[in-house]
This record gives C-alpha cells, structure tokens and sequence, in this order.
C-alpha cells in the first residue's frame, strides 16, 4: 500500500497539545458491528506514553452482541477464559482532528494479543489480510462507499422514550434528488459536511432519497482500509453531530416497509504504476483481470452475503422493485442486478448494491477482495450480462433472511479458504446470537395481529 500523508500529523499534535488547542485523544477500533470502541485520553498522556506503546482494552468488545452483553460462543473471548484484555496499537496513518468535539483529535488502532499476534478476527485486521493478498498480486483496492440515512425531528432520547415509534421525519415525502428537500435540513447537512471535510475526508455531494427523511451524503473514493476507516469516524460522527442538533438520525438497513438505507460499495483496481487494472479492450471496457474478479463476486455472491447484510433487518431490503437486489446477476449500470459495472476509462469499476447502512465497511470490502481474488485464482468465467429486469429474471436469489445467509457463510469451501476457520466461527457465532435474539423477541407485528383478533 502506498504510504500516505495523515490529515493530522504526530508532530502537529503535538504543537496543537502545546498551544492548548488539542487537550483529548480518542483512540478507537471498529468493532464486528464497524461501530467505534475505545478511550478518550488526556492529550499529552497520549503523546507521552499511548502513541509509542498502545494501551488495553477488554477483549470482549469482539465477544458482545450489538447490545453490549456478553454471549457464549465466543472462542478469543468467555467467562472460562476470564475476559482479558487486547492491545490497542494507534494506527498514526489515520490520526485526525474531530472539529465537533471540541478540542479533540482521533485515530485508529489495531488489535494484537499480548504476544504481538493480530487479532485475526477483527474486522480491520481481516480486511488488511485480504489486502496483504491483493498486494501480492501488485494491486491496491479503490474503494468508495455511499451511505444513506434518515433524519428526525426527534432526539435520540426521545426516540427511545418513543420506543422508535410515531417519530416525525425530517421531510415529509420523497425527495430524491430535490434541492429544496435538502435545504429543508442543510444547516444538519453543512455541518456534516464541513466537519468531515476538517476530519480530513473529501466531500462530494448530498442529496435527497426516496423515504421521507431519507438523504445520502457522499465522499470521494480512496484506498480501501482508507475508506473503511473514515466511512467508521464519519458514521459515528454523523451521530454525535445530530445528537448535538438536538435530532437523530439512523443508518438502518430498513426503518420502515418504504425504501431502506443502501450502502452501495464501489471497487475498482489500481496497478504498481497507478493505473486502473480493471480497464480494458474487452467487451463492456473491462480487462480480463475485471472479467476474473467480477466472475469471482457472484461465485462468492450468496457465500459472502453474511458480510455484506450482518443483521436480521438487513434482509427486508431485498424486495423486488426496490432497487435493492434480489438476483445474483451483473449488468451494465443496470441497477436491478447486485453487481453494477459502471464509469469507463480511468473509472471502470464495480458497485455492490447488497449491503445496506448497516454494514461492517471492512469486513463487506474485505468480502469483496476475497471473491475478486477466488475468480481470479480460479480464472472464473464471467457469465452474459443482465440487459434486463434482472428482478424476473432466471437468476438464483440473494439470501432472504440472516439464517440462510449464516448456514451458507458456514459450509463455504470459499470463506474457510479466504479467511480461515477462526474468522468463519466467529462471524457466524455473531449471527447465531442475533438470530436467538430475533426469535425469542416479541415484535409489534405479532402484537398487532394477535392482541385481540386471535
């Protein structure tokens, strides 16, 4: 991987720590669910002693459900073995000013055992094993994300008081693409924007969807652990930044039985001399190394799906004609199959259309990388592309629930050789709680239906 400037440099820090500008440092890792985990420390405790040496953190934030409880199964991490801690190593490359939090600068870390190994199981050290892989090949993953949300009126606590029932969106009905939706909650939307931007991420655009409510904001696309990590600071940031407004806003896969919130993941290939890989003379503009890879994602398409939809929610999104998927089928910017061929020249690449604003961003680009990888090993042959409704075409079907998509990310040969035993347990130990959760929950829609017409 290349070496790259950090938006915010150690010896920076260290003026900023001096000037009293910077007094706190968030250390933080993405933990199974890409949410942030860590501590906040004194500034010049973290110069002094954190960033040469790391720190500890309990190894059950890789061992929890989404909760925070502790759940058996759990091989690095359980009562037996007396839940001990990991090492938090910062990663200085992703240090960082957080401008809504005053005073604050952030960066990630990576996890090892006490004995210096990786934590195999962590998302980000999953992702840069399949990156280590993709190197050996003499190639860089370039990554983009774009992750809706939906915005209300309503706090975060009152949500919860509310129980997440009858809150009041930010727009009242679709508003995709509409200016004047947007401006209905740019002041939200500017701040984010803005604070990202002095985070150090490069803002695109924004703009309105199609749920009320509902807006995208996007950025531009960068190396893939990159992207990984700043889509992580941006998400957590997105959250406190609307706590602060006094609304909320939710990145759920499906709020409500209206369109849900995407998270569409594009990928391209870069070569040793900055070149994009997946460019060619072929049919469609893709080299054969494009054709491989692409073959490779809907080899590992239904394998893979637990990676790219990690939730029990995440698997209402696939309805037909809601423009997220339900056919493993590849087209050219045809937004009905999963895979989307798009851009031309310099900008060939793919787009993922399975994982919803619920994703684990390293561990669905670290499944991308790894599918590329099987087709090209196995030097896959890519199929005709879908030219139509690819919703009623003869195409095996995404996984509709958490469960078929758990058995099949079990008994994958693909997943076992990508990223080995361990990782393949502990994921799908993760969707084993969630699905025990799921089913002894009672829903409102069992309360509905049943209260008293049953």
């Amino acid at each position: 991987m290349a070496d790259r400037t950090p938006p915010l440099d150690i010896e920076a820090l260290r003026a900023l720590v001096e000037s009293g500008e910077i007094d706190t440092v968030v250390l933080a890792f993405p933990d199974m669910q890409g949410r942030l985990q860590g501590k906040r420390f004194a500034a010049r405790f973290f110069l002094d002693e954190v960033a040469a040496h790391g720190t500890e953190g309990c190894n059950y934030l890789l061992a929890v459900d989404t909760e925070m409880n502790t759940v058996e199964g759990y091989a690095m991490s359980s009562w037996e073995r007396g839940y001990g801690d990991f090492a938090m190593h910062p990663d200085l490359a992703t240090l960082r000013r957080v401008p809504w939090n005053e005073g604050t600068a952030l960066l990630i870390a990576d996890l090892a055992w006490n004995d210096g190994a990786p934590v195999v199981a962590a998302p980000r050290q999953i992702l840069r094993r399949q990156l280590d892989r993709l190197a050996e090949l003499g190639l860089t993953a370039q990554v983009g994300t774009e992750l809706e949300f939906i915005v209300f009126r309503d706090s975060y606590e009152e949500a919860w008081d509310a129980d997440y029932r009858g809150l009041t969106p930010a727009n009242q009905y679709n508003i995709d693409y509409s200016v004047l939706g947007t401006g209905r909650i740019e002041p939200l939307l500017r701040r984010i924007r803005n604070e990202m931007a002095a985070a150090g991420l490069t803002v695109e655009s924004a703009k309105g969807e199609c749920n009320p409510g509902q807006h995208e904001i996007v950025f531009r696309y960068d190396e893939a652990l990159v992207t990984c990590d700043q889509h992580a600071v941006y998400k957590t940031g997105a959250k406190e930044i609307a706590s602060q407004e006094g609304v909320s806003l939710t990145f759920m896969a499906k709020y409500n039985e209206r369109e849900g919130n995407s998270c569409h993941i594009h990928l391209s290939l870069t070569d040793e001399d900055g070149r994009n890989a997946m460019q060619g003379d072929g049919p469609e503009g893709m080299s054969p190394l494009m054709r491989y890879f692409l073959a490779g994602q809907l080899a590992a398409l239904r394998d893979f799906s637990l990676l790219y939809a990690p939730n029990v929610n995440s698997y209402k999104r696939f309805q037909p004609g809601s423009f997220a998927p339900t056919a493993v089928a590849w087209g050219y910017d045809n937004r009905t199959c999963a895979l989307r061929v798009v851009g031309h020249g310099r900008s060939t690449r793919f787009e993922n259309r399975l994982p919803g604003g619920d994703v684990n961003p390293h561990l669905a680009v670290a499944g991308l990388v790894a599918a590329g990888l099987y087709g090209v090993e196995q030097r896959l042959e890519l199929p005709d592309a879908c030219t139509g409704n690819a919703y009623t075409g003869d195409y095996e079907h995404v996984p509709t629930t958490l469960r078929e998509a758990a058995e099949l990310w079990e008994n994958s040969p693909i997943a076992k050789a990508a990223f080995g035993d361990e990782v393949v347990a502990h994921y799908r130990n993760m969707a084993r709680v969630e699905l025990d959760a799921f089913d002894a929950a009672v829903t409102d829609w069992e309360l509905r239906r049943s209260f008293e017409r049953l």
